[in-house]
């Protein structure tokens, strides 16, 4: 870069004095700005002072951006992985922040006054709940079927059979024999992709089977020409070779799903555990509607093995994970107690699915009502939600969505609703912009209604200066 150009860039105290005003701490603004203007020392072309500023504060915009931050989620997608998967309801909310801000019994026994285990309370109700001898929680579904692999398998036993219709790919791209291979598993694939049989595992065991895995395709399904043994049934070949059995349920749904309206029925851990499998392991991010955790529910025996593992305490949880599943965990409890509670179990994702689109319609009417001033087409459409997060891949449900044509193009308008205080994330579809209600809850809708009239307002005026000679 020649000389003049060089005296053309800002300091860094005279860029710091012009982004004064960004909630970014001073520590991390000087560093985005140094790294910035290195960047633009080696540029093979020359920047204004302006555009430099222009490209810094539009950093510093993208890192600020970066924050995690609540969202309006009107995607229709309620266990929604991008924006967190499960919301956590009001009870769950406040038994987390009682732990969080004052000292806890997390490893003290307040009976006998000394040095206790911990989630004791936890491990007891979460067994009770998945009808098992025995459970315990990691820190998530992955390093739950991580620690029964690196538990089991062993250097004489390396081997895994699991069908090749179940060689699935979870979020974030990672794969079943990915995971296996991480854990030091030998994979060992049975059947074909559609059609998998018992034969096909009996002819797979050796003495060098660790155990069969079994996973529910629960983010994708197929039909047609596809066949595959019963759980009793593997359960029964693995009894009599005297090898383990697992199960990975993945969303972790402790209810009937086919309860609700649009849904087919999800395996439950405890139906899964009747069926002859020995540990079964899930998520509790997912359709149990709790913080991120791997549960492991299944033989006594095999989780206190599993506890003893010192891999065990690599992946454990927290006080406050801990905290928020029981209390998640007691919900669903006191809901299986007493089945008429699921209209107010306390539990976000049990609402969501509850609710009507009848009810759904009345908030989109005043929320179409509030916006009848502004320079957008705002209409009461339809949608279809869907659970997400790997679960119920088949079923939708009936909803109600806010459907939206504004003056400016939709992706412009989507990007300025997503720059907004807070964020509204909707969905573009039959040349619309669209909320589905679903998944925005009722306190939201003002937030909603002020974030939709704050867009307007200056997709209008972006127009008006485009119209200006």
């Amino acid at each position: 870069m020649k000389r003049n150009a060089m005296r053309a860039i800002p300091s860094v105290d005279a860029l710091l004095k012009e982004l004064d005003n960004t909630t970014l701490p001073r520590a991390a603004l000087v560093v985005l700005i140094r790294r910035e203007l290195a960047s633009v020392r080696t540029a093979r072309e020359p920047l204004t002072r302006q555009q430099i500023a222009e490209r810094i504060s539009t950093s510093v915009g993208a890192l600020c951006r970066a924050r995690i931050e609540p969202v309006i989620n009107a995607t229709g997608v309620l266990i929604h992985t991008n924006l967190g998967r499960s919301p956590l309801g009001s009870e769950v909310v406040k038994t987390i922040s009682a732990v969080a801000s004052n000292y806890n019994n997390l490893e003290y026994d307040l009976t006998g006054g000394q040095r206790g285990g911990r989630a004791a309370y936890l491990e007891h109700n979460l067994a009770v709940l998945c009808g098992a001898e025995s459970a315990t929680v990691v820190n998530n579904g992955a390093a739950a079927l991580v620690l029964i692999l690196r538990h089991f398998v062993t250097p004489a036993r390396p081997r895994v059979i699991i069908s090749r219709g179940e060689l699935i790919q979870i979020g974030g791209g990672f794969r079943i024999p990915e995971i296996l291979e991480a854990a030091g598993a030998e994979l060992c694939e049975v059947g074909t992709t559609n059609k998998t049989t018992l034969i096909d595992y009996s002819r797979a065991i050796s003495k060098q089977t660790a155990m069969v895995l079994k996973v529910h395709r629960s983010n994708f399904f197929m039909s047609g020409f596809v066949d595959s043994p019963a759980t009793e049934e593997i359960a029964a070949l693995a009894k009599k070779m005297k090898m383990l059995f697992v199960e990975d349920l993945g969303s972790g749904a402790t209810m009937p799903t086919e309860a609700f309206a649009g849904l087919e029925h999800e395996p439950t851990p405890s139906e899964t555990l009747r069926r002859g499998v020995d540990l079964v392991c899930f998520s509790g991010d997912k359709m149990l509607g709790g913080p991120q955790a791997g549960i492991i529910a299944g033989k006594r025996k095999m989780i206190d093995q599993l506890k003893r593992n010192p891999l065990f305490r690599a992946l454990r949880c927290d006080k406050l994970i801990l905290a928020g599943l029981q209390a998640t965990v007691d919900l669903h409890l006191a809901m299986q107690s007493d089945p008429t509670r699921s209209a107010d179990s306390g539990l976000l994702i049990v609402e969501m699915l509850k609710t009507s689109t009848a009810a759904l319609r009345l908030r989109a009417e005043a929320i179409v009502a509030a916006l009848a001033d502004l320079p957008l087409s705002a209409t009461i459409g339809s949608g279809q939600s869907r659970m997400g997060g790997g679960a119920l891949p088949r079923s939708s449900m009936e909803s109600v969505t806010v459907d939206l044509k504004p003056i400016t193009p939709l992706d412009a308008f989507a990007a300025r609703l997503r720059s907004a205080s807070p964020p509204v994330i909707g969905y573009v579809s039959g040349n619309r912009f669209k909320l589905d209600l679903r998944t925005v809850f009722p306190r939201q809708d003002a937030e909603l209604i002020a974030a939709l009239r704050r867009a307007a307002e200056k997709s209008q005026a972006g127009s008006l200066c485009h119209e200006i000679p």
